[in-house]
């Protein structure tokens, strides 16, 4: 017995070390874009880059789940203060390693992404507020939160828990969007949340802070945009930072979803890191593993695996997410799947998180 018990501690924390080795250093190279200014629909699209599988998978979760922040898949942090919830939306959503939540969209049309920033520093702990593992902070904001107003609203008495073992970090900033168009970034650096909220908040990237980004396109002159307008071409954040918005201030009207859908798409694959591409050092690589694009007005959730050659998608309004519906999941790494995969999905008697 003993032996088991030890035998399931030490699985227990190589699956925590895994997971957390998304953010073990400046890797996670994700950009997040939002499109709330063509005039038809808010839509925003993300890369998920990494030097390996995260093991995506997709899930379906209704209302009424009960979750715990003090919790990284089955394994309890101790914490004297954990936040616990009951979900009050429906939503999808995108894991990885099977214990964290890091894109996904809830049936009011509130989205979330988590990316990677090396400066995170969630500050000592304080136990006067409930406390919760960074990789369930945006799901915590799904199920809780109908706009970004709320979401922020939610945060004040929240504090992110940076999980650590074995030198990895959940170093991250989340960023949000809802289908009014707004948006914001949450950050936490040297121990304070910093909070960028507003419509204009559009792309964001990784390192550095939010702040020194807009600070870096500042030094960039868009107007008259044409192909001879040099542009950063490499895959680090800030290269990827410049690009995405300078092609994101040339966008036309689209006529429709499927316009907007794919407009947003091109502009994510522009950047995305092309597989083996020279990362932070020689021989390191972070491909991007999938990209995600959300109609905030429809509530429809696309999934792009980057090794597949089919787009998928899922009507989260066509599902069941009344409390007590069961729990969905869907492995996308599965060239057969194409468009619409809502029967796809398959019921699990136990979720991920």
């Amino acid at each position: 017995m003993v032996a088991q018990q030890h035998f399931f501690h030490e699985s227990i924390w190589s699956i925590l070390a895994i997971v957390l080795a998304m953010s073990a250093s400046t890797a996670l190279a994700c950009t997040r874009i939002l499109w709330n200014t063509n005039g038809v629909l808010s839509v925003a699209g993300r890369t998920m880059d990494w030097a390996e599988s995260t093991e995506p998978r997709l899930h379906v979760f209704p209302r009424g789940m009960h979750r715990n922040g003090g919790r990284v898949g089955p394994l309890d942090l101790g914490d004297e203060n954990p936040l616990t919830w009951m979900s009050r939306y429906g939503s999808v959503v995108v894991s990885a390693y099977g214990s964290a939540s890091v894109d996904g969209l809830n049936e009011k049309g509130l989205a979330m992404h988590l990316l990677f920033l090396t400066a995170t520093d969630y500050g000592p702990r304080n136990p006067e507020k409930a406390g919760l593992q960074a990789g369930l902070w945006g799901q915590y904001l799904l199920d809780n939160a109908a706009t970004v107003e709320e979401a922020l609203k939610r945060m004040k008495d929240v504090q992110p828990i940076m999980v650590q073992h074995a030198g990895f970090k959940s170093s991250l900033h989340l960023a949000i969007e809802d289908a009014s168009g707004d948006s914001a970034i949450i950050e936490y650096v040297d121990g304070q949340p910093k909070i960028y909220h507003g419509s204009e908040h559009q792309v964001v990237t990784n390192d550095p802070p939010y702040d020194e980004q807009l600070i870096e396109l500042e030094k960039w002159d868009f107007a008259n945009a044409t192909r001879q307008t040099p542009l950063p071409g490499n895959v680090n954040p800030i290269d990827r930072f410049v690009r995405a918005n300078y092609f994101l201030k040339t966008l036309r009207k689209p006529e429709g979803e499927r316009e907007a859908i794919a407009t947003t798409l091109s502009l994510a694959r522009n950047a995305s890191v092309p597989f083996n591409a020279p990362y932070k050092t020689p021989g390191t690589i972070y491909d991007t593993e999938y990209r995600t694009v959300v109609n905030l007005d429809s509530r429809r959730f696309f999934f792009e695996l980057t090794t597949s050659p089919n787009v998928i998608w899922v009507n989260l309004e066509d599902l069941a997410l009344s409390p007590g519906s069961p729990v969905l999941t869907l492995n996308p790494d599965n060239i057969h799947l194409s468009g619409n995969v809502n029967k796809d999905f398959t019921p699990v008697a136990e979720p991920p998180f």
